[in-house]
């Protein structure tokens, strides 16, 4: 009995080398994280030309408040180039974000379900949009109230000089801090998507969250009251929203039919 030519020049699927896929998205992988970089390097070519403008605005709220006088120094050679140049570079990273999240997006797109595309990129921008509004809040709330705190309670003769390195890592890391902080929704919602908890477990430890939100805030923040109770208190209130729409996206997506990968 003669074979089939037909099945003779087609391979067995499952005999066909498994390195061409990997190998296929590494090179993706590699494609968009270069794009990535360039356009981080683009946004800091059109913004260090204005990196000293930048410094000044953003050390604006704690020398609104020096004494007449008093400002801002320099205990490094280095650090009035060096501080604008992170500073330029941080604010860059920041511009390209939306690029970012789009090249993300463009990678992991195929592999997911259409229920999933659904969810997903909603959930991405939005993340991206809570992290720009908790550096805003810090800049335009926090700030003003924290460096009035910090220069009202200093000892009577004591000259303030505040390092501007110093003072760019601290708002940084104020940056950061409330950046993260506005995500909680966002983990919340995956967490009960994924079926890692429930919105009812997650009200019913209410309580430790709370206590959790002002030891972060605590952790986080200068060891004063106000900058601690300004990070702990939006912590509770987005893990609160966390919890509602994590209980309306989990009733819509059980009363959705699931639908199948994308061919």
């Amino acid at each position: 009995m003669s074979e089939n030519p037909t099945d003779a020049q087609s391979p067995d699927p499952a005999l066909e080398p498994q390195e061409m896929p990997l190998v296929e998205h590494l090179l993706e992988l590699r494609n968009r994280l270069l794009k990535v970089v360039l356009s981080v390097l683009l946004c800091f070519a059109v913004i260090y030309p204005f990196a000293n403008e930048l410094y000044l605005w953003l050390s604006q709220p704690l020398r609104d408040l020096l004494p007449e006088g008093q400002m801002m120094i320099a205990t490094d050679i280095t650090s009035p180039f060096f501080a604008p140049l992170k500073l330029a570079l941080v604010v860059a990273v920041f511009a390209a974000i939306p690029f970012i999240l789009y090249q993300v997006w463009s990678f992991i797109a195929p592999g997911l379900y259409k229920h999933e595309k659904k969810l997903a990129f909603p959930l991405l921008a939005t993340s991206v949009l809570l992290f720009y509004l908790g550096a805003a809040f810090a800049y335009f709330v926090v700030f003003p109230l924290v460096f009035g705190f910090f220069t009202a309670i200093g000892p009577e003769g004591i000259v303030e000089l505040p390092d501007i390195s110093s003072y760019l890592n601290f708002v940084l890391k104020m940056f950061f801090a409330f950046g993260v902080a506005f995500e909680i929704p966002i983990a919340t919602i995956l967490m009960i998507l994924s079926g890692v908890t429930t919105p009812s477990d997650l009200a019913a430890k209410r309580p430790y969250v709370v206590v959790g939100c002002f030891v972060i805030g605590m952790l986080l923040t200068p060891p004063d009251i106000i900058s601690q109770t300004l990070l702990a208190v939006p912590m509770w209130i987005l893990f609160e929203l966390g919890i509602l729409f994590g209980h309306l996206a989990q009733r819509r997506r059980t009363s959705d039919p699931l639908d199948s990968p994308d061919e």
